[in-house]
C-alpha cells in the first residue's frame, strides 16, 4: 500500500510537469487514449456477428458486419499511430523541458554543491533519466486507464458467460505483476548504490576518448591502465545486471505460465459447451477472444502499475534534486527564485569603502581542517594587496569567499561597510573582475572566449578588441586566420587549438571585458606565462586598474613587489602584512621565501 501511495503521488506530479509542458498535448493524449479503449470490444463484437451471420448464411449480414469490422479496424490503426506521434511530439518536448529545468537549477547551486560528491551524485541521477522518464511514466499512465476501460468493455461481456470466468481473469496475472514490481525496485536500488562508480566509469571513459588527456595517455602510456579499470567496472556492471535480468526473466515467466493455464482451462470449457450445442459458435468466438483480449488488458494494467511503479522510483530521484534545490517552474524553463533571506540589522560603519574580514574562519564542508582561521583585515578602496603562501594556505579560498562562491564558516565579510550575504547576488558579483589558474577553455570563437567575461557586451566587438589588448593576446589573434571569429579547439570542426600561454592570454582578456569592475583578481593566471610576460602583463594590469582594488596572487616576487601591500598566509593566518620592502627587513616567511626564489635567478 506503501508504495502505490508514492506511485499515486508521483504519478500526480508527473502528470503536472506533463500539463505545464503542454495542456494542448496532454488533452489530445488523454483524448485518443479513451477512443483506443473502446474499439477492441467493438473489433470483438463485429468478429462475433460475422460468424453469426456466416453461420445463418445471412449474405447481407455478413458484408454489412465485414464492411464495420473493417472501418473498426481502420479507426484503431489511426487512432494508434496519432497516440504514437502525440507520444513522440510530447516526450520531445517534456525532455527538452525537465532538461532545462535540471541545468538551470544547476546555474543556480552554490560552489559547494558541485564539490560535494554526494549532491553531485543525486543530480546526476536526476539527470540520467530526466529526459525519458516523465513522459514515458504519464504515457503509462493513460495507457492503463485504456487498459482499464477496455477490460471493464469485455469484462461485460464475459459476464454474460460466467461471473466466476472475470474472477480468473482478474487473478491469474496478479503474481507474475507483483514479481515485476519487486524486481524494478531491486534494479532500481543497485543503479543508486552504483552511482559514485557510473560516475567513475563515464570519467575513464572521458580521459581515454578526450583531447585534453591524449597527449599524457599516449606520452605515459596510460591506455592500457585506464582502459582495464574501465573494463573491470563495466563487466562489474555487466555481471550485476545479467544476474538480475536471468532471475528475473525466470521467475516472471514461470508465474506467467500459470495465467497461460487459465485461459486454456477457460478456453477448454468454452470449447465443450459449444460442441453439446449449449454455446452458438459466434458466442464462443466472442468469448475466447473477449476472454484472451481481457486476460491481455488485464496484465497490461497489472503490468502498467509496474511500469508506472519503476518509473516513480527513478522519478524519485529527479523530484528529490528540483526539491532540494528549491522546486522548479518548467512552463518558464527557469528556477524559481530561492526564498529570501532574513532581514539582518545593517551594521553601523559609516561610509567605509573597502573590504573587511572580522574574524573569518572557513573549512570545507564535511573537513575538519581549517583553511581560514580568525582572519581580521581591512583593504580600503582602490588598494592593491597580493597574497603570498605555500600551496593550500587559503589564497584561493580567500578570493572564493570575498567573491562569495563560499560563505564564511565563522564570522563576516563586509564590502563598503555592508555584509557580503546582504547584497544581492547579481550586483555583488558585477563589481569583480576575476581570472582564476584553473580558468576554461571554451569550445567557442575567439570572441566568445573573451565576451563571456562580460555576457551583456558580448556582441560588442570594439571592448573585446580593446580586451583582447589589455589581456596581451593581440599576437594571438592576429595570428589565427579569421581573427576573433576563429573557432578553438578541437571538438568541432574547423576549430584551432592553441598553446597553455595563448589560452592564458585570452583568459586574462576575458577578465578585462568587465570594465565597470572596481575589484579585480588574479589568481595565478599566468603560470603559463613566461617571467618576461608576466611581468608585462602586470605592469599593463597595474596600469589598467589605477584607483581600483585589485588581489593578485602569484608565487613570483618580481610580480607581488608591484603590489601597495603584501599578505603572508601561512596554516590559514595571516602572518605577515606589509610592503615588499618592510617584509625584506623582517626575517621571516617573506623574506626566506623571496632570498630562495632570488637564488634560483643567481
Amino acid at each position: 500500500m506503501r508504495a502505490l501511495r508514492e506511485t499515486a503521488r508521483y504519478t500526480r506530479r508527473a502528470i503536472a510537469l506533463v500539463w505545464a509542458s503542454s495542456a494542448k498535448l496532454t488533452v489530445a493524449l488523454a483524448v485518443l487514449t479513451l477512443a483506443a479503449s473502446a474499439v477492441p470490444p467493438a473489433i470483438a463484437w463485429a468478429g462475433k456477428a460475422i460468424v453469426d451471420a456466416v453461420v445463418a448464411h445471412s449474405r447481407e449480414g455478413t458484408i454489412r458486419w465485414v464492411a464495420i469490422e473493417l472501418g473498426l479496424v481502420v479507426a484503431q490503426a489511426t487512432v494508434t499511430r496519432s497516440l504514437g506521434l502525440v507520444r513522440s511530439v510530447l516526450g520531445s518536448r517534456l525532455g527538452v523541458d525537465v532538461n532545462v529545468a535540471i541545468l538551470s537549477r544547476a546555474t543556480k547551486l552554490e560552489l559547494r554543491h558541485f564539490e560535494d560528491p554526494e549532491f553531485y551524485d543525486r543530480m546526476t541521477r536526476a539527470r540520467r533519466e530526466a529526459s525519458m522518464r516523465p513522459v514515458t511514466l504519464v504515457t503509462d499512465a493513460f495507457a492503463l486507464v485504456q487498459s482499464a476501460l477496455t477490460l471493464a468493455g469485455y469484462a461485460a461481456i464475459l459476464v454474460r458467460f460466467s461471473p466466476w470466468v472475470v474472477l480468473v481473469l482478474m487473478i491469474a496475472t496478479v503474481p507474475a505483476t507483483i514479481a515485476e514490481m519487486r524486481f524494478s525496485k531491486t534494479a532500481f536500488r543497485v543503479r543508486n548504490w552504483r552511482s559514485p562508480e557510473s560516475r567513475r566509469l563515464m570519467y575513464l571513459e572521458y580521459v581515454l576518448a578526450n583531447d585534453e588527456h591524449a597527449k599524457e595517455v599516449k606520452l605515459f602510456g596510460l591506455g592500457p591502465l585506464f582502459l582495464g579499470r574501465y573494463l573491470e567496472l563495466a563487466e562489474k556492471f555487466h555481471g550485476e545486471d545479467s544476474k538480475l535480468a536471468v532471475t528475473r526473466a525466470g521467475v516472471t515467466h514461470g508465474l506467467s505460465l500459470f495465467a497461460t493455464l487459465s485461459f486454456y482451462g477457460a478456453y477448454a470449457a468454452m470449447a465443450l459447451l459449444a460442441a453439446a450445442g449449449a454455446l452458438t459458435l459466434g458466442n464462443m468466438t466472442l468469448y475466447v477472444l473477449a476472454f484472451r483480449s481481457g486476460q491481455q488488458s488485464f496484465q497490461s494494467i497489472l503490468s502498467g502499475i509496474g511500469s508506472i511503479y519503476e518509473h516513480n522510483l527513478y522519478m524519485s530521484n529527479l523530484f528529490a534534486f528540483l526539491d532540494d534545490t528549491g522546486g522548479t517552474d518548467l512552463k518558464e524553463g527557469v528556477a524559481a527564485p530561492p526564498l529570501a533571506r532574513a532581514e539582518r540589522p545593517k551594521p553601523a560603519l559609516g561610509d567605509e569603502r573597502g573590504i573587511r574580514f572580522e574574524k573569518v574562519s572557513f573549512r570545507y564542508p564535511g573537513q575538519e581542517k581549517w583553511v581560514l582561521r580568525d582572519v581580521d583585515l581591512f583593504v580600503p578602496d582602490g588598494q592593491s594587496i597580493a597574497l603570498v603562501g605555500q600551496n593550500g594556505a587559503g589564497k584561493t579560498t580567500f578570493v572564493k569567499l570575498v567573491t562569495r562562491l563560499y560563505e564564511p564558516t565563522e564570522g563576516r565579510i563586509l564590502l563598503d561597510g555592508k555584509d557580503l550575504q546582504e547584497w544581492d547576488r547579481d550586483r555583488l558579483l558585477a563589481r569583480f573582475g576575476v581570472v582564476f589558474q584553473d580558468f576554461n577553455q571554451y569550445q567557442l570563437k575567439v570572441r566568445e572566449n573573451v565576451g563571456v567575461g562580460s555576457v551583456e557586451n558580448l556582441e560588442d566587438d570594439v571592448r573585446i578588441v580593446r580586451a583582447v589588448d589589455r589581456g596581451g593576446a593581440q599576437p594571438v589573434v592576429a595570428g589565427l586566420a579569421s581573427g576573433i571569429e576563429t573557432p578553438l579547439g578541437r571538438w568541432f570542426q574547423d576549430g584551432v587549438e592553441l598553446s597553455g600561454g595563448q589560452w592564458q592570454k585570452l583568459a586574462l582578456a576575458r577578465g578585462f571585458m568587465r570594465e565597470e569592475a572596481d575589484i579585480l583578481v588574479l589568481d595565478e593566471p599566468t603560470a603559463a606565462l613566461d617571467a618576461e610576460a608576466e611581468h608585462a602583463v602586470f605592469e599593463r594590469f597595474q596600469e589598467l586598474s589605477k584607483d581600483k582594488t585589485t588581489i593578485i596572487i602569484s608565487h613570483r616576487f618580481p610580480t607581488v613587489r608591484m603590489a601597495d601591500r603584501i599578505l603572508v598566509l601561512e596554516n590559514g593566518h595571516i602572518v605577515e602584512d606589509g610592503t615588499h620592502q618592510d617584509l625584506l627587513a623582517t626575517p621571516k616567511t617573506y623574506a626566506r621565501l623571496y632570498a630562495l626564489q632570488a637564488a634560483g635567478y643567481a
